[in-house]
């Protein structure tokens, strides 16, 4: 097998990008493949997929050592999805593997980096709505113990269920699509056991799809290789910054280059490209910095870290934030 060091090296940086950010892996290796190394749309799939059920059960353990995963919900998650994802391989395969087919998986990507691009902005929220809430007290503290929440299995099976299908077909969602359904549905779990819920149940989910692109899909080892020799110790070391310093600006960016991947895979031309991109890097900063202040919040991080450090006064928020996340969403 030849072994292509440019694909480990861009393997590489997405992994970083993974591990310091808990998202990007199918939302961003798999337009990389397409997008910059010509690989057709359901091969990229099937390679990214076979890599990333050997890179995610890495950051589930480290969330069950914590204890911020709901194995509750990671029960009827996997119900719905472990199947579901298998399936998604088939469907995929029984639409044939002409022209047609290739640009339909391309267009459902496409669609796919839109909801991861939303899945980033909703955690983001999601983390600032908690902190404006420890700031102005209006919230109480923590428990110690997980939230006390209701679970609703047939809404959290059928979650598993859509979500398999869109991972099994594109290789996106475990991270973005899930994550949002169970924000809607669970409002009141934390953002740290939202990430871990999700990460754990999308080991056997990954685990599944992967075998049914080994086994139905388009899975080349000369792709997988060199992804999995890049992206294993990018997600250590991305891990390893993420514990170390502050992500709010990777993902900020990560939800442009989303976008952007999104628009090409959609193949929109270079005018509404350049429309998306520019539209999201200026309007983007000047919407979070209203919605920073609708929640009472200083319009721009810089000036929240030069105030009053927020554990100083309220310090079970510094026992509850998640290892390496932004203090400025």
């Amino acid at each position: 097998m030849h072994l292509d060091w440019t694909l480990a090296a861009a393997a590489l940086g997405i992994g970083i990008v993974v591990g310091l950010t808990g998202m990007g892996g199918g939302a961003l290796m798999t337009p990389v493949l397409v997008l910059f190394f010509n690989v057709p749309p359901l091969a990229a799939v099937s390679s990214d997929l076979v890599a990333s059920a050997v890179m995610k059960p890495v950051g589930s353990v480290v969330h069950l050592r914590n204890g911020t995963v709901r194995m509750d919900l990671v029960k009827w998650l996997c119900l719905g999805s472990v199947p579901s994802a298998f399936c998604g391989v088939l469907i995929a395969r029984a639409l044939g593997h002409g022209s047609d087919v290739q640009d339909l998986i391309q267009k459902a990507l496409g669609v796919a980096l839109v909801i991861a691009a939303a899945g980033l902005f909703a955690r983001a929220y999601l983390r600032l709505a908690e902190r404006a809430r420890h700031r102005d007290a209006s919230r109480d503290a923590d428990p110690v113990g997980p939230p006390d929440i209701v679970v609703r299995p047939w809404p959290t099976l059928v979650i598993g269920v859509v979500g398999g299908v869109v991972v099994g077909m594109t290789s996106v969602g475990s991270g973005s699509l899930i994550i949002i359904a169970l924000m809607a549905i669970y409002p009141t779990l934390r953002a740290s056991e939202l990430v871990g819920t999700d990460l754990v149940q999308a080991v056997p989910l990954v685990a599944s799809a992967a075998l049914g692109h080994i086994l139905f899909g388009d899975f080349q080892l000369a792709i997988t290789g060199p992804l999995l020799l890049g992206a294993i110790p990018g997600v250590f070391i991305g891990a390893q910054i993420s514990a170390r310093s502050q992500s709010g600006f990777v993902r900020r960016a990560l939800a442009v280059i989303l976008l952007a991947s999104a628009l090409k895979l959609l193949k929109a031309d270079n005018t509404v490209l350049l429309a998306g991109l520019l539209g999201s890097a200026i309007l983007g900063p000047l919407a979070w910095a209203w919605v920073r202040t609708r929640h009472g919040l200083p319009a721009f991080g810089r000036r929240e870290r030069t105030a009053e450090p927020l554990s100083a006064e309220r310090p079970e928020v510094a026992a509850t934030a998640e290892p390496g996340s932004a203090v400025t969403a």
